[in-house]
């Protein structure tokens, strides 16, 4: 029988995963980053991270574009927005990278310190236009068609555990453990619901929340845009939602924004962060947390642990490598 679906195209004539090929860039961010943990250095931790993601990415066989780079916000080390990545050849993409999601994270020592990049074809991530924080809501499929920006949060709790099939007193909801979100946990919290409260990194919090079998149930609260782009080329490949809506920090930004042609009371989606069905993700742990273990040495040894997604054809892999050390120190 042929095969008349894209998913039977797929299996008979299987494309290249590119992010099978990017998750050395991210090993590579997390293995030299690895030295800095505990050290209370996030900026060299960072640099270290961008210098070895950038040497890897010149390796690839792809014509990639930084369109989110992070760092410009805090003036740290950063792959630059506008940045040529790979040897020019093959398919043309944008990027949405961050060398160390959670810089402070891995000076301090904490966990869910994570290497992360986000792929997808050429012209499909949206651009925040100098916009940096959004206001964010994420789940799995079942929050599809259910979750609504624009509600209270009690609602939307309510909402998701109908759909989940699950009491209130058992759901999880992650969120930035940040002032601005005080009032936010109080309401969480008054529904009955219990709060996983998220030093830094929302990347690792949203993915969770449309993870197969995870702990947290829904991520919620203002983070950074570039966080809520790469987290939306994850949650494609999952089959979840993240609705998010811009946030300008100051009226300067509001004025950039409402030039830029941006409407800030629109909620924007999956597929308004992200069009088309080809995105991939890749993520490697520098220091252990929900996603991933970080990167353990011992005995001339370095261990990476990385999870690696793909939309088109909604594969998630969980990859574990062994590197000698004496190739890297």
């Amino acid at each position: 029988m042929t095969p008349t679906t894209e998913t039977g195209a797929l299996f008979l004539q299987p494309d290249r995963n590119l992010a099978l090929e990017l998750v050395r860039a991210t090993e590579a961010a997390a293995i030299r980053a690895q030295p800095w943990v505990g050290r209370g250095e996030k900026n060299l931790a960072d640099g270290a991270a961008v210098d070895a993601m950038r040497k890897f990415l010149g390796t690839v066989n792809f014509d990639g574009v930084v369109v989110i780079g992070e760092g410009e916000k805090d003036n740290a080390p950063m792959l630059y927005n506008g940045e040529h990545v790979g040897n020019g050849h093959g398919p043309a993409c944008d990027i949405a990278v961050d060398p160390i999601d959670g810089t402070s994270l891995t000076a301090a020592g904490r966990q869910n310190a994570i290497s992360v990049m986000a792929v997808s074809d050429r012209g499909s991530m949206y651009d925040p236009s100098a916009v940096f924080y959004m206001d964010k809501i994420a789940a799995g499929p079942e929050g599809r068609g259910v979750l609504d920006l624009d509600k209270p949060i009690g609602d939307n709790i309510r909402a998701l555990a109908k759909a989940k099939d699950k009491d209130i007193e058992d759901m999880q909801i992650a969120v930035l453990d940040r002032p601005r979100h005080d009032e936010l946990i109080r309401a969480i919290r008054a529904t009955g619901a219990g709060t996983r409260l998220l030093l830094d990194g929302d990347v690792a919090g949203g993915i969770s929340a449309a993870l197969p079998g995870s702990k947290i149930d829904m991520c919620v609260g203002v983070g950074g845009t570039p966080e809520g782009i790469i987290t939306a080329c994850a949650i494609k490949a999952l089959g979840g939602v993240i609705l998010g809506k811009l946030q300008p920090k100051d009226d300067e930004e509001r004025e950039k924004a409402i030039a830029a042609g941006h409407d800030l009371d629109k909620v924007l989606d999956q597929d308004d962060l992200v069009t088309g069905d080809n995105t991939f993700f890749v993520a490697t742990g520098v220091t252990d947390g929900v996603l991933v273990d970080g990167v353990r040495r011992s005995r001339g040894v370095i261990h990476t642990d990385s999870l690696v997604l793909r939309s088109r054809s909604n594969t998630i892999r969980r990859i574990q490598a062994d590197h000698r050390a004496e190739k890297w120190f």
